[in-house]
């Protein structure tokens, strides 16, 4: 008998991690790292990511929040920089209230960074944090040269990392522009006011693309229904504490939902911690015995039904409905 260890813990058996040892597990690899920086400004710290994708299929992003923490650990009697990069399963995500932890966070739990590092051909990070600049650099899962650290006298903080997704681990490195476009959009619509610039690389230069929504799904439910609704966007916000059953531990849930109506443009939508549910899940079926609850409500008291009419159902407003719907909670 034997088990893998370290980097061959993710370059073997890609797919436990990622879902897949193709284009969408290389795909998952690189949304872990952009799910880092939103986790990051999303709790305050910067209010634009760049993200670069280069002819090479190398990927590059950028952040400006506090810093992957990347100095030595006393509780753990290592460097940072080594849990972080180099250790599945270690992150602040696990401590709700450790100082730089995640209300909701949007990464795999202590998985993603040090997985894509894993997955990498090579990774090369450049830190901003506590008046220092920092350097590493991998090839293959493995440090080369340790932690490079020099004074910073600029007033910034931030993270950038650039690398490069492994044709060893994975069967296809070459991202569409396509998914780079859909995800970076889907995350500004979650994510109100949070900037990301798209930055292609092609034989003419770069081409950059923004994404911003000021008002998050306010503003993508405005621009869904266009100038013709029938009704004014109403959007519904509340956050509260819960919990699964009387014996389980509270947690905290924030929901938002857009509303419209249009003959011309309708559309469904659910999201939950920033990740688009393609499918629906269990939010959806919420939301839909919800929004048919008030309407059937509404429709009691205001005695608009007919003598004998059934009870109006979700398939009798869909074909009408613009629904953005965003949830969020910090139960892992």
């Amino acid at each position: 008998m034997s088990a893998l260890k370290g980097a061959d813990r993710v370059r073997r058996r890609p797919a436990v991690i990622f879902g897949s040892d193709g284009i969408e597990g290389c795909e998952h690899s690189v949304f872990e790292i952009v799910s880092n920086s939103i986790d990051e400004a999303r709790e305050g710290f910067g209010r634009r990511i760049v993200v670069t994708r280069y002819a090479d299929d190398s990927v590059e992003v950028e952040d400006h929040g506090r810093g992957i923490p990347v100095e030595f650990n006393h509780a753990e009697k290592r460097y940072n920089w080594e849990l972080v990069f180099c250790e599945l399963y270690a992150g602040g995500k696990y401590n709700n209230d450790a100082d730089e932890s995640y209300e909701y966070s949007l990464g795999l739990n202590g998985l993603g960074l040090c997985a894509t590092q894993y997955a990498s051909e090579y990774m090369d990070v450049d830190i901003r944090r506590d008046g220092m600049r920092y350097r590493l650099h991998f090839e293959h899962g493995e440090n080369r040269g340790g932690l490079k650290k020099e004074p910073y006298a600029g007033k910034d903080t931030g993270t950038r990392i650039h690398w490069k997704p492994d044709l060893q681990v994975f069967t296809d490195i070459h991202i569409p522009a396509e998914y780079y476009f859909d995800t970076l959009r889907r995350q500004a619509i979650v994510n109100a006011g949070l900037g990301f610039s798209f930055r292609d690389q092609t034989e003419s230069g770069f081409q950059i693309t923004e994404f911003l929504y000021r008002e998050g799904i306010v503003d993508h439910a405005k621009e869904v229904a266009g100038d013709d609704a029938l009704t004014p966007v109403q959007f519904w916000h509340t956050e509260q504490k819960t919990r699964d059953r009387a014996d389980k531990p509270e947690y905290n849930v924030k929901i938002g939902a857009a509303v419209a109506f249009s003959n011309r443009n309708p559309a469904v939508e659910y999201y939950h911690n920033s990740s688009w549910l393609e499918h629906g899940g269990a939010p959806e079926k919420a939301a839909r015995s919800a929004f048919v609850s008030q309407i059937d409500s509404y429709l009691k008291q205001t005695n608009k039904y007919n003598k004998n009419e059934s009870r109006i159902t979700f398939n009798d407003v869909q074909d009408c409905l613009i629904l953005i719907l965003s949830s969020f909670s910090n139960r892992t």
